[in-house]
């Protein structure tokens, strides 16, 4: 039987901004109320070994992390349910959220904190070797591949500047894009042409992620070119998808400002939309820093802002349930020019690349931070 559920504050989403929001709205008396969505805990409840988390001298789970998280905003006063929010009326107040199981959430103020979720290749080996090799977020495990040689798929922003900061820990990065030019900014393109550790490959498609099955670890990629059908297997030791992320903002559309990619505009240094009581935190409004600290930390903005509502009678709510679902989406630079003709496709008799010479990879750790 669904119900109707009444809060001052109502939070969409339970990674670490979520928590965050909730654990001061809670200590600030509201009352909040927590929908969890699908994946309660976000991407951390993936990750393994979290070891840039303030506070820990030792490595930490991140399922752990997120447990721990959750019974502290339990603690608190945060009620915790399990629905996910398929549609929300955002127009007036109260402002009014529908949940999958059929039950009504009636908030004063509305907290955001659905995330962004990696765009992945969709390929078979990929799923196979994430978290043994494969990954989306260079900052979070670039540390991991010191001294070793990664591939780095795309073309765009993401793309150059995760290669560019891969750089600072694996003897060679090799940037591969399906283009025969980059979409990336140009000064950023110029950083990544300059550097000796980066070499590009042009119009290829990553069309299988390779290597050992136990231990599990990644030894190449195996690409085709677009325009020549030539195909060639490129050693690596680690895998760095970097096509960019798609924010959770599918329901928002049409009520709330987007950028062009669908992430949440807030007012500058603020976690606060372009509807009064709507608030937005973490991944969900930036697109810049990711980290699980930095989610935090918008949440905590957003917990303490969602004290900003107005008084009204009947407060309270139900115990019963009420997340988001998930929302389905969306001429060369000079120095591009001649990296391409040094880098790209090095013929041989068979049509395939020629990679530069190696030192024997050691088994990858299946560890991550945030």
């Amino acid at each position: 039987m669904t119900q109707r559920h009444h809060t001052k504050l109502l939070i969409i989403g339970s990674g670490p901004a979520g928590y965050a929001a909730a654990i001061y709205a809670a200590r600030a008396n509201l009352q909040p109320i927590l929908v969890q969505g699908l994946q309660p805990g976000g991407q951390l409840t993936i990750t393994t070994d979290v070891e840039n988390y303030p506070g820990f001298a030792d490595v930490i789970q991140g399922p752990w992390l997120m447990a721990q998280m959750e019974k502290q905003a339990a603690h608190v006063g945060t009620r915790l349910v399990s629905d996910m929010i398929v549609s929300v009326d955002l127009s007036r107040r109260p402002f009014i959220c529908i949940g999958d199981t059929g039950d009504v959430y009636i908030a004063d103020a509305v907290a955001i904190c659905t995330g962004a979720q990696a765009r992945w290749l969709g390929i078979p080996s990929e799923e196979r070797f994430r978290g043994f090799g494969v990954s989306a977020c260079a900052t979070c495990d670039g540390f991991f591949f010191r001294g070793r040689e990664v591939v780095v798929i795309g073309g765009g922003n993401t793309a150059v500047e995760e290669a560019l900061y891969l750089t600072n820990h694996a003897t060679r990065v090799t940037l591969i894009h399906r283009r025969d030019q980059l979409r990336a900014e140009k000064i950023l393109q110029a950083r990544l042409f300059a550097n000796p550790k980066i070499r590009v490959i042009w119009d290829g498609v990553v069309e299988e992620i390779v290597g050992d099955k136990e231990p599990p670890r990644v030894t190449g990629v195996r690409i085709v070119n677009v325009r020549t059908g030539e195909s060639a297997i490129v050693p690596a030791d680690g895998v760095f998808v970097a096509i960019g992320h798609t924010p959770v903002t599918g329901i928002f559309a049409g009520q709330l400002a987007l950028d062009a990619e669908g992430y949440i505009i807030t007012r500058p240094e603020s976690t606060a939309t372009d509807v009064p009581g709507v608030y937005a935190a973490g991944d969900v409004k930036d697109k810049v820093f990711s980290p699980g600290g930095h989610r935090r930390r918008h949440g905590v903005h957003g917990g303490a802002r969602g004290r900003e509502i107005p008084r009204r009678r009947g407060s309270g709510g139900s115990t019963q349930s009420g997340g988001i679902a998930p929302a389905t989406s969306s001429t060369g630079h000079p120095a591009q020019r001649a990296a391409k003709d040094n880098d790209a496709w090095i013929g041989t008799s068979s049509g395939c690349f020629t990679p530069s010479p190696r030192p024997a990879a050691s088994p990858m750790p299946a560890r991550r931070s945030i």
